[in-house]
C-alpha cells in the first residue's frame, strides 16, 4: 500500500492509497499508450536533448574560466613573491592581494557552479539517451508489468483521483 508523501509532514492529504498491483496496471496502460505513439515521442525526446543537454557553451565558459584561474594563481604567487623580495607598502600590497584572492574566489564559485550544470546535463542526456533507446526496443505493447521497463522509463506517478506517470523524458500519461 502506497500513501501520499505528505500524510507524514502533519498535512492531512484527502488522496487514497493505492496498491502496487493498482500501480503496475496504471503504469503498463500508460506505457502502451506510448509505444502507440512511439516515433514522435521518439523525435521530441530526440530534440529535447539535443537542445537542453547541450554543453558546448558551457563547456567552453569553463575552459576559459580554467585559464582565468590558472593566471590569477600565477599573478597571486607572483604577488607574494613580490612582496617577500621587495619591501612594500603592507597596507597597499595586502590591498592588492585581497582584490587578486576575491577575483579568484569568485571565478571559483563560477566555474564550480558551471561544471555542475555540464554535470546535471550530462546526466539528464545520459538519462534520456536510455529512454529513447528503450522506446525504439519496444516496438509492441506490453502485457504485464516489467520492472526493467519500468525502471528504465519511469521518473514518478502521481495519484490524486487518477494516476499520472512520468516518463523519463518528461511525458505524462493518465492511467
Amino acid at each position: 500500500v502506497y500513501r501520499c508523501n505528505n500524510k507524514y509532514d502533519g498535512q492531512k492529504c484527502q488522496t487514497r492509497h493505492v496498491t502496487e498491483e493498482e500501480i503496475k496496471e496504471a503504469f503498463v496502460t500508460a506505457f502502451n499508450r506510448l509505444v502507440t505513439e512511439r516515433d514522435e515521442i521518439i523525435a521530441n525526446a530526440r530534440f529535447v536533448r539535443q537542445t537542453l543537454c547541450d554543453t558546448t557553451a558551457l563547456a567552453e565558459e569553463r575552459a576559459k574560466l580554467q585559464q582565468e584561474l590558472a593566471v590569477l594563481v600565477e599573478m597571486t604567487e607572483k604577488c607574494i613573491r613580490e612582496n617577500a623580495r621587495i619591501a612594500q607598502n603592507q597596507e597597499e600590497y595586502q590591498k592588492h592581494y585581497e582584490g587578486l584572492v576575491a577575483r579568484y574566489d569568485a571565478a571559483k564559485a563560477r566555474f564550480d557552479e558551471v561544471t555542475e550544470i555540464i554535470s546535471a546535463k550530462e546526466a539528464q542526456s545520459e538519462q534520456l539517451a536510455g529512454f529513447i533507446k528503450r522506446l525504439k526496443a519496444q516496438t509492441e505493447p506490453v502485457a504485464e508489468f516489467d520492472s526493467q521497463i519500468w525502471a528504465s522509463m519511469v521518473e514518478c506517478v502521481t495519484v490524486d483521483k487518477g494516476m499520472t506517470v512520468m516518463f523519463r523524458d518528461g511525458t505524462k500519461v493518465r492511467a
